[in-house]
């Protein structure tokens, strides 16, 4: 079985790549951009979200054809958390915080209601 031909593994590897773009449109002017006038930061910002949306969007159409509307936003939420931990301390240099895990076991807790029968 080809691992492309299943959507949800495409929509988790869609949204993943989709929210690497919108971290860095998000947060990683706060570095880059600091000195910058904030327009300056906005326009860099909407031209880094551009890419994210041309992934998040298809991304998003691919996983509703087999999840409902509520289960696929929570796996962009994990996929979110999952994206902005590493980027906030490795990119950013913000430490390790505990707060980290107890968010994401309140996500996993999210996920197991969501997707229960």
């Amino acid at each position: 079985m080809n691992l492309m031909s299943n959507p949800l593994l495409v929509t988790a590897l869609m949204l993943a790549v989709s929210n690497m773009f919108m971290t860095f449109a998000w947060y990683g002017h706060l570095k880059n951009f600091s000195s910058s006038p904030w327009y300056v930061a906005a326009l860099a910002s909407w031209g880094i979200a551009l890419f994210e949306y041309l992934i998040q969007v298809p991304a998003n159409r691919i996983g509703y054809t087999q999840l409902s509307l509520g289960p696929l936003k929570l796996m962009q939420e994990v996929i979110t958390l999952t994206i902005f931990v590493p980027f906030a301390v490795m990119y950013m240099g913000q430490p390790l915080k505990v707060d980290y895990l107890y968010a994401g076991l309140c996500l996993m807790g999210a996920v197991y209601f969501i997707f229960r029968t």
